[in-house]
């Protein structure tokens, strides 16, 4: 399908960002590397007319094909991994047999998600993502504010995600030295040390060592395969079991609620946190080979293997956790199902396995994070936004976006000082965000559909299947959002409230105030760069 012609006039975009002449840009005006970038084997006909069509100049060098790009977005969602330490909301809201049929439902209902923002990224696959693609499809007069707030709210998401990894990561630690002495615990203070050692591995891993990411990735995706095996494994084998009518019979509302459905939904959060993130590879779509096919066939697929590989895990553990009293209680249930299997070896050594995988996820999620930061800085979205916007292209990284990032990581790490509770409530805004930025963006999409406007090619495309399927997927995304702001269980109080709404609404307002001081100068939406939008003489965008 040919692009819109737009009628609407668009200023372009001021001095902050440094333009150059399209006509000139790829030959003339690049850089050696940038120049050597374009004509290198891993990269495409169809990579450069995508970036020609969206009007960035390339930054990096196309360094992931399909298996580390498929090894990234499993990495990042690692969900069977995700599914033996976050479930504990599930079993609440839901029980043995509830949470079964909540990860079944929640599986095929987010996959619509899944599956729409894999079309989305064939149509723009650029690094920006969500905020992109709401600039792009949401109605002119209303894509800057739209995309500004996304690209905020993204960001708010990624670093919560990635702060939050590093948080479970501990809890794996005490786990570890808990085995040989069940009455240690962390203080705040060792947590967060723990927490901020493992921040600087990544940091490295994601700088210096950057050029290893792409092997880094196929090597954790087969030891996130193998893992699978190597747990599930002595757990069938050695653990006493429930009975099937334990595991699949009574749903329990242990949450208090009025009503089953009610409870439902709050439990189907747990599980979205274990699936949630299948769009990482988005954010690196600038240095993925052939991007418009090679990321939406790897984000769907990678979605539901590792979706069928975190329903078997879960079902492993429901069958080996014990008492579904005991494992509420439990301050890690898949804990539970490791000691029941009767021996301290396999105890450590499948709980080693678990956090070295949390941990090749932590450098996965500081990878993605940095590179959705450094796409919204290129826009002007952030303070700073020059210096954050800057490559290193002798490591193919955006250095200064990954300090930026990872510092953000710190303070949120710091806050487990003075209160885990406090710390848990901001890595809820985890769900939050994602969920608000989904369901932005495929409303726009959608927008678009109803009113018959034609949207860009896509070589991932759902053909007359597109309209009912996005339709769905922003129905679940603003139901979800919806139970992603409740409680675990009432009655509410200080100690069990949700602030994860009132956080969120905390930092738009920081937005809000960031953008009256220095957005609505400098920042102008990524879509005045597009093809059918660009002024004529406007050239491609670059840092």
């Amino acid at each position: 399908m040919a692009l819109a012609s737009p009628s609407m006039t668009r200023s372009p975009p001021e001095s902050g960002l440094e333009l150059k002449d399209a006509s000139e840009v790829l030959e003339q005006e690049q850089s050696l590397e940038v120049v050597d970038a374009y004509q290198n084997p891993w990269h495409t006909i169809f990579d450069r007319g995508d970036m020609r069509r969206l009007g960035k100049k390339q930054e990096y060098r196309r360094v992931f094909g399909p298996l580390a790009t498929f090894g990234f977005i499993s990495m990042y969602l690692c969900t069977w991994e995700y599914i033996l330490v976050s479930v504990s909301g599930g079993l609440i809201n839901g029980g043995f047999g509830g949470l079964v049929w909540e990860y079944i439902f929640t599986a095929f209902a987010f996959g619509s998600v899944v599956i729409t923002m894999a079309e989305m990224t064939s149509m723009a696959p650029t690094s920006g993502g969500q905020y992109h693609w709401i600039s792009e499809f949401s109605p002119p007069r209303y894509q800057k504010y739209l995309s500004y707030a996304a690209g905020w709210t993204s960001a708010l998401g990624w670093v919560t995600g990635n702060a939050s990894g590093y948080f479970i990561l501990s809890t794996l630690v005490e786990s570890l030295v808990e085995v040989y002495n069940p009455s240690w615990s962390f203080t705040n203070w060792q947590s967060t040390l723990v927490m901020i050692f493992f921040l600087i591995t990544t940091i490295y891993f994601n700088t210096w060592g950057a050029k290893l990411l792409p092997v880094i990735e196929i090597v954790s995706l087969v030891f996130h395969l193998a893992g699978f095996v190597i747990t599930i494994v002595p757990l069938w084998v050695l653990a006493p079991k429930n009975s099937s009518s334990d595991v699949f019979g009574e749903i329990v509302n242990g949450g208090g609620w009025s009503n089953a459905g009610t409870s439902f939904f709050v439990g189907t959060i747990t599980i979205i946190f274990s699936n949630l993130g299948p769009d990482a590879a988005v954010h690196i779509a600038e240095e993925v080979k052939d991007a418009a096919v090679v990321i939406p066939w790897a984000m769907v697929v990678s979605y539901f293997l590792n979706a069928a590989l975190g329903f078997v895990m879960m079902i492993t553990m429901l069958f080996t956790v014990g008492t579904l009293e005991d494992a509420i209680n439990a301050s890690s249930p898949f804990q539970n199902s490791f000691t029941n299997t009767g021996s301290t070896g396999v105890n450590v050594a499948l709980t080693l396995i678990l956090a070295l995988l949390i941990g090749a996820a932590n450098i996965t999620s500081l990878a993605t994070t940095s590179r959705e930061v450094w796409a919204f800085a290129r826009d002007g979205g952030t303070p700073g936004y020059r210096w954050i916007s800057k490559v290193n292209r002798n490591q193919n990284v955006p250095f200064n976006a990954v300090l930026t990032t990872s510092f953000l990581s710190f303070i949120l790490c710091l806050i487990q000082l003075g209160s885990t509770v406090a710390f848990n409530i901001i890595i809820s805004l985890n769900i939050i965000a994602f969920l608000g930025t989904y369901m932005i963006s495929i409303g726009c999409l959608l927008l678009k559909r109803f009113r018959h406007e034609p949207l860009p090619p896509a070589r991932f495309s759902l053909g007359r299947w597109g309209l009912p399927i996005n339709l769905f997927a922003f129905c679940y995304s603003g139901l979800s959002l919806v139970f992603s702001c409740f409680p675990v269980s009432v009655p509410v109080d200080a100690g069990n409230a949700n602030w994860g709404p009132a956080i969120w609404g905390g930092v738009l307002a920081i937005a809000l105030v960031s953008y009256f001081v220095q957005g609505r100068r400098i920042y102008q939406g990524p879509v005045v760069f597009v093809e059918g939008v660009r002024r004529e003489g406007m050239g491609l965008q670059t840092t």
